[in-house]
């Protein structure tokens, strides 16, 4: 009787392991770490239109990401929103720093 009860306990409990684990999507992994270049200050600390539009793209991008990935249907969808959510960002910083360079203004790196 005993075998009997375990076997079906050990396949849920295993069932129910295997779900905890999901690996994460290579698109997620990128969009992660597009997410860690986000710029929290303005270059030169110029807050100007530029900055706002810059910070108001990466939000709206954000809150689309959540939106696609609620009606995601299945991995391909999961995968399309990571995926467009990082070229949104990348695109986004891009274009700032561009701008604020042919303003004169030069994104400082440090050195470590």
């Amino acid at each position: 009787m005993k075998t009997t009860i375990l076997g079906p306990l050990a396949a849920f409990a295993m069932a129910g392991a295997a779900s905890a684990a999901v690996p994460i999507l290579y698109e997620e992994q990128m969009a992660r770490e597009e997410e860690k270049l986000i710029l929290s200050a303005p270059i030169a600390g110029i807050e100007n239109s530029r900055w706002f539009d810059y910070r108001g793209n990466v939000n709206e991008a954000q809150k689309e990401l959540h939106s696609d990935l609620r009606g995601a249907s299945d991995v391909e969808d999961r995968r399309d929103a990571w995926e467009e959510y990082a070229r949104e960002l990348k695109d986004e910083r891009v274009d700032y720093i561009e701008d604020m360079a042919k303003k004169g203004y030069r994104q400082g790196y440090v050195v470590r």
